[in-house]
């Protein structure tokens, strides 16, 4: 596997001043996928964003794991709603 697309856990916490056992707790809730390479922890940087949004929730506003899970829940159902939304005026517009 490439490492290109990588992010080692230990630059993310060192960088972003985040606790490791934070980034453990999102992956044992299911929050993001860690990859082990030869001992060594990895994100993808497809979930960095996701990430950081965690950091901010989790650090700035004070948010506990439960909620952030909930949260994300909650924002990842607005964005399917909003596409299906899209997709269903779109059909409405081939009627009119």
């Amino acid at each position: 596997m490439q490492t290109k697309h990588l992010i080692a856990i230990d630059n993310f916490c060192e960088n972003h001043n985040v606790d490791i056992s934070f980034i453990s707790s999102l992956q044992q809730i299911g929050l993001i996928d860690i990859t082990i390479i030869e001992n060594s922890e990895f994100i993808t940087t497809d979930q960095l964003l996701e990430l950081e949004k965690f950091v901010r929730f989790y650090y700035e506003l004070d948010i506990n794991l439960e909620g952030i899970e909930t949260v994300s829940h909650l924002l990842h159902e607005i964005t399917n709603l909003q596409h299906e939304m899209g997709m269903l005026s779109n059909k409405l517009r081939l009627y009119e």
